[in-house]
């Protein structure tokens, strides 16, 4: 569950791929949680946590590695998903048990025996949508993978998703076999539940820190001690090796995304530091403090956001400019004060600005607020 915190809150993993692989890793946390419940006798001492154990989690396994995998292939491809199909059996499930826990756990109320025969036909949708689910949406998601860039990326995220593959058809299996036979599946569980830490491990080891989210385990160590001037020298990338990749793979700039540390780590500088305040600033400003080249700052941006470099920097310092129109702190500040306290260096290129982002100009976006 932390490893699923530090990717959801650290700004080093933050896509929106990653928050699912987070996801993943909470649900599998949430099964083996329930699991340990169950052996320790949790659910007698507690008997409302079954409301947590009787939520059929594991329908949401399949569903956020299929949202992870198509969350970091061509934009193309992914809008002709409907992805909120995936929701569907988790939700069916989630409100049938909950239904049926309100009166066997709770006991709030008592579902009359005319309608335990709707409930039976209920639950045996239930089955079926189960093996369906379960077997259907891995295997789909196999044919996602194709649409990767990265070979290594693909190579990692085949066995992660057949790892999982074989373990949620091991898992229903073995639930099925103790459903209709009556067999004792405590030891197959017991096994299941290993699996499901050593998919947690090797996601944190392989995805992580060998094959890097982050692109860079050193980059990692350095971005959670707080070292923004890291140089190309701790990065293990210098800007021939850089120039190099350019010519000889022919898709390196593709395969740059907001992921990128160095992105991150300009993010962090304007969004923290505000660099864009200092009306001097340049790309060979920003790439010092970066440690590489100018001309990968400009690549960098280009590529994320579709913008040139004073554009960007520009759109930070239109952002600061709304904020201070809003604070009444600044009331008594007019227009031109607040463009320059921003880092604009004179009034047309502040206005221009303005108007070229927010469709205004600041007199007319000013009024608007007011």
């Amino acid at each position: 569950m932390i490893l699923g915190l530090v990717i959801l809150k650290s700004a080093l993993f933050n896509s929106k791929s990653n928050r699912y692989l987070a996801f993943l890793l909470f649900v599998l946390s949430i099964v083996l949680l329930n699991y340990v419940f169950e052996i320790q006798g949790v659910f007698q001492t507690y008997p409302l946590l079954r409301f947590l154990d009787n939520i059929d989690w594991i329908f949401l396994l399949p569903a956020f590695i299929f949202l992870f995998i198509i969350n970091r292939i061509d934009d193309n491809v992914k809008s002709r998903q409907k992805t909120y199909l995936c929701y569907i059996p988790f939700v069916y499930n989630s409100i049938l048990n909950t239904i049926i826990c309100l009166d066997v756990v709770a006991g709030i109320y008592k579902i009359p025996d005319s309608y335990m025969s709707i409930i039976n036909i209920l639950q045996i949708i239930q089955l079926a949508m189960a093996v369906f689910f379960i077997m259907f949406l891995p295997f789909y998601s196999y044919s996602m993978i194709q649409y990767l860039k990265d070979f290594r990326e693909k190579k990692w995220i085949t066995i992660l998703l057949t790892i999982l593959y074989l373990l949620l058809t091991v898992w229903l299996t073995t639930y099925l076999t103790g459903l209709f036979f009556q067999s004792d599946i405590s030891s197959t569980m017991s096994v299941l539940a290993l699996a499901a830490t050593f998919i947690i491990h090797w996601t944190a080891y392989i995805g992580i820190y060998k094959y890097k989210l982050a692109k860079n385990k050193e980059a990692i160590y350095n971005f959670l001690n707080n070292d923004l001037a890291m140089s190309t020298v701790h990065l293990g990338i210098t800007e021939d090796s850089l120039a190099e990749e350019v010519i000889t793979t022919g898709d390196y700039r593709e395969s740059i995304t907001a992921d990128n540390i160095y992105f991150q780590k300009l993010e962090i500088l304007c969004r923290e530091q505000y660099i864009y305040t200092d009306s001097t600033l340049n790309r060979e400003k920003v790439a010092e403090k970066l440690g590489i080249s100018a001309g990968y700052v400009s690549q960098i941006i280009n590529v994320v956001t579709g913008d040139n470099f004073a554009h960007y920097i520009n759109r930070y310092r239109v952002e600061s400019v709304k904020e201070m129109i809003s604070n009444p702190e600044f009331e008594n500040y007019n227009l031109l004060t607040m463009g320059l306290e921003a880092g604009f260096t004179s009034k047309t290129t502040f206005y221009n600005s303005f108007k070229k982002v927010t469709g205004q100009t600041p007199n007319e976006y000013k009024n608007n607020v007011k």
